[in-house]
């Protein structure tokens, strides 16, 4: 099929160079706003699954006060903290010596 397309193509070699550039660029517009778009739809990678929490029904960041009396529940975030800090790089810068 290249090939057929290749001996159709006019005007030499630089012609055969700049068409094929041209069908390449064609083909990729068509997939990317013609057929990728009518088949997004048909595709599960925005298939997500999202319940409710029934403990949190509002849908706002979770607390952690849910537990009675108004005291946390033990283990409902500190399973979930982080030893380190996130929001700075806490690495040491390289050193100054060459590697050998």
């Amino acid at each position: 099929m290249y090939a057929w397309i290749w001996r159709r193509l006019p005007f030499g070699l630089p012609g055969k160079l700049a068409g094929s550039v041209l069908i390449a660029t064609a083909l990729v517009a068509l997939l990317w706003y013609v057929i990728f778009p009518w088949a997004e739809p048909l595709l599960p990678f925005d298939d997500v699954q999202v319940t409710q929490d029934s403990t949190n029904p509002g849908g706002g960041p979770d607390t952690g006060n849910d537990a009675p009396g108004g005291g946390t529940d033990p283990g409902s975030d500190d399973e979930h903290d982080l030893p380190y800090d996130t929001s700075r790089n806490n690495t040491p810068p390289p050193s100054k010596t060459p590697n050998r």
